[in-house]
């Protein structure tokens, strides 16, 4: 049998490469049968909704209440170790601000630490998977500007606080950018993390740790960009 960590991972149900359609078409999910419109499915033609994709992931909230790290990224190295986190998922829309605000509050940050998980929990839950080819924007960047719109108490009506959510967002979204496609969820958490805590100590003055970043999910990921990925192993080869 193959380690996990040697599989490419696609289809929750069969492992085969994911297609996306041009246009929503209804489709059943294959673990709790509910239906609804979506433009991803296997070429198998399996389809695996984000509420099923997702399950399990409450318990973060929880975690991060005990976590004492002020390293987003080690927070998040953690969360995407769990058997709920996949290779590619809106599950990355959530983890990246809950590691965010984990890391805030443990930097020094003014937080009600479990309010903001919750509400964190339930604004990354809305972006569905394949917002960052469907919407231009990544649901891992969303994740950073819902952070800085959660600790800043961001709302519509907002004025230094609203631009500076969506500041955040634009530093994240254009990193994304700036590497380019195809998506990979580990990449841009990754570098979503790393604008946003440029982004903290600069604006909100709270200095949160960053350790270095080497990927270890090149093996399970069909569309790797290697070299291309700052994040590579190969990039601390030619070093």
């Amino acid at each position: 049998m193959r380690n996990k960590n040697d599989m490419k991972e696609e289809c929750l149900i069969c492992k085969a490469p994911l297609e996306y359609l041009s246009e929503d078409v209804e489709m059943e999910c294959e673990l709790c049968h509910k239906k609804e419109a979506s433009k991803t499915r296997c070429v198998n033609g399996h389809y695996v909704c984000s509420e099923c994709h997702m399950q399990g992931i409450d318990r973060l909230v929880g975690i991060c209440l005990e976590e004492t790290s002020g390293d987003p990224v080690e927070i998040l190295n953690r969360m995407m170790a769990m058997p709920f986190c996949h290779m590619h998922g809106p599950e990355h829309h959530v983890m990246v601000g809950m590691a965010l605000l984990t890391a805030y509050k443990n930097s020094g940050g003014d937080l009600d630490l479990k309010k903001a998980l919750a509400e964190m929990n339930s604004r990354g839950r809305s972006v569905p998977g394949g917002a960052c080819g469907f919407w231009g924007a990544c649901g891992a960047g969303l994740s950073a500007g819902m952070f800085v719109s959660i600790v800043t108490g961001s709302t519509p009506l907002g004025v230094e606080n609203f631009a500076l959510s969506h500041k955040m967002t634009a530093s994240a979204l254009n990193a994304i950018g700036e590497i380019g496609g195809p998506r990979c969820c580990k990449r841009d958490s990754y570098l979503s993390i790393l604008q946003a805590v440029k982004f903290v100590k600069e604006h909100l003055g709270i200095q949160m740790k960053q350790s270095e970043i080497i990927c270890s999910y090149s093996g399970r990921n069909n569309q790797c960009i290697g070299q291309r990925c700052p994040f590579s192993p190969l990039q601390k080869t030619k070093e």
